[in-house]
């Protein structure tokens, strides 16, 4: 099954919550992607019902082994498109919006000659 672009920003921003804060809530998922809480409550519903996460009775949310590997995916694809787009000189924060839009649509074999030369340029 395909997932949405959509979704694959809410994993990836429910991993970087994890990292950050130890713990996953909704509130600052919406803080984070810049979107009103019941536009969280919607997309955490479809995660749910996919088996990408579950949330316990107070709210915090768990990502599944599935929600994981795709969360840690665009996360890295994100961490190195934005180190890629940053070496050719584009400041950070452009490179890091424009990471954002790539990350879901760039071919596995245009990524893999990407990480290539991010390696190279080491």
């Amino acid at each position: 099954m395909k997932i949405q672009k959509s979704s694959e920003d809410y994993l990836e921003t429910m991993l970087i919550m994890k990292e950050t804060h130890g713990f996953i809530r909704s509130i600052d998922i919406a803080d984070h992607l810049g979107v009103t809480k019941p536009s969280v409550s919607y997309a955490t519903k479809r995660l749910r019902e996919n088996g990408y996460i579950t949330m316990d009775s107070k709210g915090l949310i768990t990502l599944t082994d599935t929600g994981m590997a795709v969360a840690e995916q665009m996360y890295a694809r994100h961490k190195l498109l934005t180190e890629f787009f940053i070496q050719l000189g584009v400041d950070e924060e452009t490179a890091h919006t424009d990471a954002c839009k790539v990350e879901h649509d760039i071919s596995v074999k245009t990524f893999d000659a990407i990480c290539q030369n991010v390696k190279k340029q080491k």
